[in-house]
């Protein structure tokens, strides 16, 4: 609770204050009159430069680099509303709008029910930070990559929201395929962090021979059971999604932000422009992040897990495909 607590403050300052410069240099009677005249994409940068600023600051006090983790699922649903709001809420802003809250919802609930709000930093940052090995490098680091890129990055995938406002409509087809596939994507999202979740929830209880969650493998019971035990003691999950993909929850996340750059698409083939518009840039630069992340994640657990090199030979990395071999049952397993 108190880690909540913190980032709500950290939100109210770091906006505020960067509403209050920017209204300041603009030279506008007050923050209303400077927030009415502006262009949405401005006042979303503003406000994202107040964040990061806020989230570097906290960081370096508390000695906690997950900050900008926390805003990860509030800050680009607040983004979107920015842009609903300034497009008088017309109805392809709208409808982007609330995909957007809905995927917000999903990913806080996730990240709430393992510990984001309330337990230590991501466990990546010690081990980057050790890496770097040089204090003034990792707070370079900290400022440049983990506060400043990260959200500059909420702008960039966000801008299919500001892009159909500026188009125009999408048309009801236009919205069905959007609204279907980004279902689908956050669907499959959902549908990988249980499987984890539950996983992750078996194996830190320490009950090896526990009745495995119905889609753990195939077969009897007692199949089953062997498998999830083979999975405890690789220390990974293999099984379900993880079983067509190594990071099925990455496929999902991409997809989403990916179905709404479809909508782009439509609205600017309807308005007679190409439909490599723009504001792909924002799903462009995640799905690299995301490449990039699988590489530095997986050293980890190739590090920590022996049988994990097998897995990643044996399952593509974050596309589901079919396994390329089996994996063979570690020593310890039943």
């Amino acid at each position: 609770m108190k880690k909540l607590l913190v980032l709500v403050v950290v939100v109210v300052i770091g906006c505020g204050l960067a509403l209050l410069l920017a209204t300041n240099r603009s030279g506008a009677p007050s923050v209303r009159d400077y927030v009415g005249a502006s262009n949405p994409l401005r006042l979303v940068i503003v406000l994202a430069a107040g964040l990061s600023g806020a989230a570097f600051v906290t960081g370096t006090v508390t000695n906690d680099y997950s900050w900008v983790d926390r805003l990860w699922s509030t800050a680009p649903v607040g983004f979107a509303w920015v842009y609903a709001a300034k497009f008088e809420f017309a109805s392809q802003v709208l409808l982007l709008a609330g995909l957007v809250t809905i995927w917000g919802a999903r990913l806080t609930y996730n990240f709430a029910r393992r510990g984001g709000y309330t337990s230590m930093e991501d466990y990546r940052w010690p081990i980057l930070r050790g890496r770097i090995g040089n204090e003034a490098l990792w707070h370079l680091f900290s400022l440049l990559f983990v506060s400043g890129f990260q959200i500059a990055l909420f702008v960039l995938f966000t801008l299919p929201v500001y892009a159909v406002g500026v188009l125009g409509p999408i048309g009801l087809p236009g919205s069905i395929i959007a609204s279907l596939l980004a279902a689908a994507a956050l669907t499959f999202e959902t549908v990988a962090d249980q499987h984890q979740y539950e996983f992750q929830g078996i194996k830190h209880s320490g009950m090896k021979e526990a009745d495995p969650p119905a889609w753990f493998g195939s077969g009897s019971a007692d199949d089953r059971r062997s498998a999830l035990s083979a999975d405890i003691e690789r220390g990974f999950l293999t099984h379900g999604l993880f079983a067509v993909s190594r990071h099925p929850n990455y496929f999902g996340e991409l997809g989403f932000w990916w179905s709404l750059f479809v909508s782009v698409a439509i609205a600017s083939v309807a308005s007679g422009g190409n439909v490599l518009h723009w504001s792909a840039l924002g799903p462009l630069v995640l799905t690299a992040l995301f490449v990039g992340s699988t590489v530095f994640t997986e050293s980890i657990s190739s590090s920590r897990y022996p049988d994990y090199k097998a897995y990643q030979q044996a399952v593509s990395a974050i596309v589901p495909l079919p396994s390329r071999r089996e994996l063979r049952d570690p020593a310890g397993a039943r």
